[in-house]
């Protein structure tokens, strides 16, 4: 099975008085329209989950649901309070565990989706970096544990020429 991890898209500038509570500040409108073409690109590609689970903050459920409304299985959003700022890595892997090796996408924060990443593929040694709007693909060819899986691909907007 594959384990996506995005980073959320392009939000407006965090301290920004307009967004008192930064849980609420949301995707900019050429950020929504830059990712919807990153997803669209990548669903070309393949990029296909069957399950998405989201940090409940704004920016990143507006994320996740554009991953969910460009790709062929149309799924569903489940906010986890394991994907807000500090992400929870074991709480995480439980549900992914969950999901029955069907594929699944978190979508998060950084340094949170650098760490998390990291852990999947290594001894959390590692140094991986996150630009807004990234996605890694991390392949589990058994158990869903930390270290168990393998980098397949990691890319951004940038990359994919959007």
């Amino acid at each position: 099975m594959h384990l996506y991890v995005a980073r959320h898209a392009w939000a407006g500038h965090f301290g920004d008085p307009g967004w008192p509570d930064d849980s609420l500040r949301e995707l900019m409108p050429d950020g929504i329209e830059r990712y919807s073409r990153v997803v669209q690109t990548l669903a070309e590609r393949g990029f296909a989950p069957r399950r998405i689970a989201t940090s409940p903050y704004a920016r990143c459920r507006q994320t996740a649901d554009l991953i969910a409304k460009y790709t062929d299985h149309r799924p569903e959003v489940e906010e986890l309070d394991a994907l807000e700022p500090g992400a929870d890595l074991s709480a995480l892997l439980k549900w992914t565990r969950e999901q029955e090796d069907a594929d699944a996408c978190w979508v998060g924060h950084n340094p949170d989706m650098e760490r998390l990443t990291a852990a999947l593929i290594s001894d959390r040694e590692a140094a991986i970096r996150f630009a807004k709007g990234a996605v890694a693909a991390v392949r589990f060819d058994g158990r869903i544990e930390a270290g168990a899986g393998e980098l397949c691909w990691l890319v951004t907007a940038k990359a994919l020429g959007v």
